[in-house]
């Protein structure tokens, strides 16, 4: 009787998991859910259609001390920077330049954002844009039928896609200095060469005068 108790605990356990996943598969998701303070992160947003008309537009709000600094563009979609008086990025909206993202299925948007310099929360308000006009706002907390996302700003995190801002200077730094190493080695190769050819030269003038 126990055996037979535990196996159906385990199988309840299990398809409790898969609703759980599938029900949180299906949420506008901007990833990842951890990063660090100052860094500039390569974030992602799934958007998957839930309803039997197609997804057309997806507007996503930047949390407070998030700094856009470019955006990936994406086939068959336009989009729009929202930009407050001092020039900040206040949203992103894009647009759907063809059927837009059908059912059944999801589309990912990605972009490269500036952390704030401090530990905090960053949430992820997304309103998306049905063809049938309807709308639906990601803006509640996690335990609502539309929860936003939301990124941990910690210390703590550690990431592939995280590069500081110093990191980002640093690496544009050491490129220009490779462009200016490679071009003068350039310059000095053409300059060997030049030399040679006018050695050459003078040898079968002399050759040819003897």
């Amino acid at each position: 009787m126990k055996t037979l108790f535990k196996k159906w605990a385990s199988v309840l356990l299990t398809l409790m998991f898969f609703i759980y996943s599938a029900t949180a598969s299906a949420h506008v998701v901007v990833t990842p859910n951890t990063s660090a303070p100052g860094a500039w992160e390569t974030y992602t947003m799934k958007v998957p259609t839930e309803k039997k008309v197609p997804t057309v537009k997806i507007t996503l709000k930047m949390p407070d001390g998030v700094q856009l600094e470019s955006y990936q563009p994406v086939q068959g979609w336009n989009v729009k920077l929202a930009k407050d008086s001092s020039g900040k990025v206040k949203n992103i909206t894009w647009t759907a330049t063809g059927k837009g993202i059908g059912v059944d299925q999801f589309q990912q948007f990605s972009f490269v954002a500036a952390n704030p310099d401090k530990q905090g929360s960053a949430a992820w308000d997304a309103y998306q844009y049905y063809k049938d006009g309807s709308i639906v706002e990601w803006t509640g907390n996690e335990k609502s039928d539309t929860p936003h996302s939301i990124t941990k700003i910690t210390t703590s995190a550690t990431t592939l896609n995280t590069v500081t801002a110093h990191d980002q200077h640093q690496t544009s730094s050491d490129h220009s200095n490779m462009n200016d190493t490679s071009s003068k080695n350039i310059t000095l190769t053409l300059a060997i060469i030049a030399v040679i050819l006018s050695i050459l030269s003078l040898f079968v003038s002399f050759i040819k005068r003897k």
